[in-house]
């Protein structure tokens, strides 16, 4: 009976953070490029083999075909020339482009297992029809030759940016389509976030020896590129001849790789984390705000480490390039002008995405402030902490604000490229999602919430999690019930509004009405300060959490009462003091709850008219 005992225990254990019936595709890249800088053109071979874990047999498969992108009429264009806030890096440039300043991956032949395959391609999606269906649990090697021209930068890929760096290679290769429990997710690249299947990287590139090259990945062969590559391969000299840059990663979800001749090098190791790169062009523009942001950069990484989890790689490289900023597995291109605060605060989001992108892989097509809103927080957070400010996120919930009372808020449960305008898509996707989680951390408790987001990490990390996957582990560590506010927040539109009603005094009593006048139901802390300096928290639940939080902060009284049934527009607190004892009353003194009329949320009672019993 005993070991039957310590068998159930053990079940139970194991299942209360279990996942659920869970797999994911695998693809193994093996890449040699040859490249052309002279006419921005490049070749490649691609050997990709690819592990089918699910249960499905596989007929087709599709590639993504990014460059294509980049030509007059393709759907990026034009989506971008309809748009009544079109991106300012995009507008009607590609509409523009010559022949010799477009992109395009043209596929020279493909087989599978060495027979020839039928293809066809439309716009940015190859489609491929498999000679041989590919069983569950079986895996199928794709030989792929393609030939690429490199566009004028636009959007994150391109050559010669703004700022003058030669080649942003990013999206730049064949990509094999991610296929999930969904189904096949070959997205037309229309303007943003991608959905990428994990696997391992063995990419050669050879190109002109003038060029340094940082990115994805570890540099196997720095002895061959030139000694001192690892202090400062500006300054090396190179050998006469193309040169072959070897990179191999492990367990990610893409590559990318920045070249250009006037790179310099930079490292600083992270205690207890990982090596970092710096690649840029070093003049009167950088030479100061990228020697102090290295130091931002490591302090970034010691706060995510400590306050999510672990940074799975041993290395990471900050590179120029780019038009702004974006992540890619162990290295981001961020624009390298500018002041130390754009400079640093780009950094610090793009390192927060090594978290929540390339460790923890939602699908950001569908779920994009699962991956932008979730780096938002935790790049604030981490700046925050290393600047000593104390922000709690309110740039976040006034750009929310600011959404909601333009009239273009949609639902956030589309995919990104379907919102009707780029405010709303950019606000539900960043702003939206760190409010998400800041009010999370106000219905949870600051303590559940912290120890929640490292779970979700380590249950999750190298895998594709979804919204309920997030939400059931928060649910497991608090013991509350939180579905609710998932679909209200990312189903809906409905907002929260709250407001004080009437305070009335009854001999040593006073009663609260409080008016839910907003259609989101919520939790309320309502702070109670009485004259004599003394404050108290009535924390009233909502019926729907089938529980409550405890209190974040012991230097305040905190006081629970009876649940409010999210059906009910009104609740009467009841204070076992007089009116005349009571200074003020307030909904949410944390400015937590995205609460859309705070002017209601406050009575200062001794503003208020007297009570007259209407009875004498």
């Amino acid at each position: 009976m005993k070991y039957l005992l310590i068998i159930l225990f053990n079940c139970v254990c194991s299942g209360l953070f279990a996942q659920r019936d869970y797999w994911q595709q695998r693809v193994d890249y093996t890449m040699d490029i040859q490249f052309n800088s002279s006419n921005h053109r490049f070749t490649g071979t691609q050997k990709l083999v690819y592990t089918n874990n699910s249960p499905d047999t596989l007929t087709k498969v599709y590639y993504h075909l990014y460059f294509n992108a980049f030509q007059p009429g393709s759907m990026m264009d034009v989506r971008s020339r309809n748009l009544p806030d079109p991106d300012r890096r995009v507008m009607d440039r590609i509409s523009k482009l010559k022949e010799d300043e477009i992109g395009y991956q043209h596929v020279v032949s493909l087989k599978q297992d060495g027979k020839d395959l039928s293809y066809k391609v439309n716009g940015t999606v190859l489609e491929v029809t498999l000679a041989k269906p590919i069983l569950p649990k079986t895996k199928a090697t794709f030989d792929l030759q393609f030939e690429a021209q490199v566009p004028v930068q636009i959007r994150r890929s391109g050559r010669n940016n703004r700022e003058g760096i030669s080649y942003s290679m990013t999206q730049w290769y064949p990509k094999m389509a991610e296929y999930d429990f969904q189904g096949w997710h070959a997205y037309q690249y229309v303007a943003r976030e991608f959905h990428s299947i994990w696997g391992d990287f063995d990419v050669k590139i050879t190109i002109d020896p003038k060029f340094v090259i940082g990115g994805t990945g570890a540099l196997q062969n720095p002895d061959q590129i030139g000694h001192g590559y690892e202090s400062n391969p500006a300054n090396v000299k190179r050998p006469s001849g193309n040169l072959t840059w070897h990179f191999k990663a492990k367990d990610v979800i893409d590559f990318a790789w920045a070249a250009d001749p006037e790179y310099t090098h930079d490292k600083a190791k992270v205690p207890n984390g990982p090596e970092l790169h710096f690649f840029y062009q070093k003049n009167e523009k950088t030479v100061e705000t990228w020697k102090k942001m290295q130091e931002y950069a490591v302090k970034v990484f010691e706060y995510l480490n400590e306050h999510f989890g672990k940074y799975p790689f041993d290395r990471y490289s900050i590179i120029q390039g780019g038009d702004g900023g974006m992540e890619y597995p162990m290295c981001t291109l961020i624009l390298g002008e500018g002041s130390l605060a754009g400079v640093s605060g780009t950094m610090a989001h793009e390192v927060a995405h090594s978290w929540y992108q390339m460790t923890l892989a939602s699908n950001e097509g569908l779920h994009a402030w699962m991956d932008e809103g979730f780096t938002d927080f935790a790049s604030d957070e981490a700046m925050n902490s290393i600047l000593g400010n104390l922000s709690n996120h309110q740039g976040s919930y006034a750009s929310y604000f600011s959404l909601v009372n333009s009239g273009l808020q949609e639902p956030a449960n589309q995919h990104s490229d379907h919102f009707n305008t780029n405010r709303a898509y950019s606000t539900m996707a960043y702003s939206m999602g760190a409010v998400f989680l800041e009010q999370l951390k106000y219905i949870v408790g600051e303590k559940n919430f912290y120890i929640g987001m490292k779970r979700y990490y380590n249950t999750w990390k190298m895998k594709h999690p979804e919204p309920n996957d997030f939400i059931r582990v928060m649910e497991k560590i608090s013991g509350l019930q939180l579905h609710w506010y998932l679909r209200y927040w990312i189903n809906t539109t409905k907002r929260i509004d709250y407001g004080i009603g009437s305070v009335v005094g009854v001999e040593n009593e006073t009663l609260v009405d409080l008016n839910r006048i907003g259609e989101f139901p919520m939790p309320i802390d309502l702070m109670v300060t009485y004259k004599d300096g003394k404050k108290e928290i009535i924390y009233i639940p909502l019926n729907e959490l089938l529980g409550g939080k405890a209190n974040d902060n012991p230097s305040v009284s905190f006081t629970t009462v009876e649940a409010w049934p999210w059906v009910n527009p009104t609740y009467t607190v009841k204070i076992s003091r007089k009116a005349s004892d009571i200074e003020s009353i307030e909904i949410d003194p944390s400015l937590r709850m995205a609460d859309v009329n705070r002017k209601n949320n406050k009575v200062v009672v001794a503003d208020l008219k007297p009570y007259t019993n209407p009875t004498k």
